[in-house]
């Protein structure tokens, strides 16, 4: 990523975005937290990728990290599809900083217990996931193993995803 900011208002839009994806009843249990690369909060962010991820992700304009709530607010009772409904916060997220013409790069490589305590998110919410956001840098910014990597990559094909009726897919 190129280390540009990133306007505040481009980065609520992205939220915006977020908060219109579709959930059981209604109950959006996404939430995001955020930092700023110019901000306070950046290195305790930051502290929490892997090294692998702190490699390229140094010079993103901002960490967002996407928590969901693991009870249903109305009955109390465990949400099956909270984690579900959190992705297709993130999908909407994501998409719209695309169409911004920003970088979006979620990342499981992060400490999730630590997030959890160091962010104080309470125990109802699980860590999902962490995105980087900025914009794209040249390939040759990075160093040459990443480098090799910044291709388009292969998608497994659709018959080996979708089947009609019972499972009838290999893995």
């Amino acid at each position: 990523m190129s280390g540009e900011d990133i306007p505040r208002e481009a980065l609520l839009t992205m939220f915006e975005a977020a908060r219109w994806a579709p959930s059981s009843s209604n109950l959006q249990p996404w939430r995001m937290l955020y930092a700023l690369r110019s901000t306070p909060e950046w290195p305790t962010f930051f502290g929490l990728l892997t090294e692998g991820n702190k490699v390229w992700a140094h010079n993103a304009a901002a960490l967002v990290l996407f928590v969901s709530r693991k009870i249903n607010e109305r009955t109390g009772k465990p949400s099956v599809t909270h984690s579900f409904d959190t992705g297709a916060a993130w999908a909407y997220f994501s998409l719209q900083g695309s169409m911004l013409g920003y970088a979006v790069h979620g990342m499981q490589g992060f400490d999730y217990a630590g997030a959890q305590t160091q962010l104080g998110i309470p125990e109802e919410f699980r860590v999902e996931a962490m995105i980087a956001v900025g914009r794209h840098a040249p390939p040759e910014s990075l160093p040459p193993a990443l480098r090799e990597r910044e291709q388009p990559n292969d998608r497994r094909k659709l018959s080996e995803t979708i089947c009609e009726g019972k499972w009838a897919l290999r893995g």
